[in-house]
């Protein structure tokens, strides 16, 4: 968030200010998605203890899509109707434009970020969660290495907003496809001699 702010505060105080405001509606919404994967944690608990790794799977899976269903929702109504959200805070064109640009680009993903955050918690009651710590730095990369190339260029702030669609959606995508096809079996445990 810092480095991304950090950039698109390059393109100007109106460009900022768009940024914030979609920023805004992420700080609401992502508690929501981890709400999700916070009830998961428990159920999966209790499945992966009782030997059923399956149940334990589907309820991750179930709490991701309905993370992912309800950002995701937001995000498309916001990529097309963005003055529902963005009237609420100002009338300046600029500030508006930028807030637009801002959810037409990132809006689109929000369903792959709020599946990837409920994913999370999901992972950490099946004890796999280096998976989940990894698409966060892929996401963390992806936006450092991207922001350094897009200041070296002198990019328009609607290729910041682009880079942010492109981090939730390398975030969201790497912790469905980390949370696939990491095993979440228990360890063998020994026999008893």
């Amino acid at each position: 968030m810092m480095i991304l702010t950090w950039l698109v505060a390059r393109s100007g105080p109106q460009a900022l200010a768009g940024y914030g405001i979609g920023t805004r509606l992420e700080f609401l919404l992502v508690p929501l998605a981890f709400s999700f994967g916070a009830a998961s944690v428990p159920l999966i608990g209790m499945a992966i203890g009782a030997g059923q790794v399956a149940r334990a799977r589907r309820v991750g899976w179930t709490a991701a899509a309905m993370a992912g269903l309800l950002l995701g929702s937001a995000g498309l109504v916001l990529a097309v109707v963005p003055d529902l959200w963005t009237d609420l805070f100002t009338k300046d064109p600029a500030v508006l434009a930028a807030a637009d640009t801002y959810f037409h680009w990132a809006g689109p993903f929000y369903l792959l970020y709020g599946a990837g955050l409920s994913l999370y918690s999901s992972a950490i009651a099946a004890n796999r969660v280096g998976g989940q710590v990894l698409a966060g730095t892929l996401r963390l990369l992806l936006v450092a290495a991207g922001g350094a190339a897009l200041v070296s260029a002198q990019a328009p702030a609607w290729a910041i907003f682009a880079l942010v669609a492109v981090g939730m959606a390398a975030y969201g995508t790497a912790s469905i496809l980390l949370v696939r096809y990491t095993p979440w079996e228990p360890p063998l445990r020994p026999a008893p001699a």
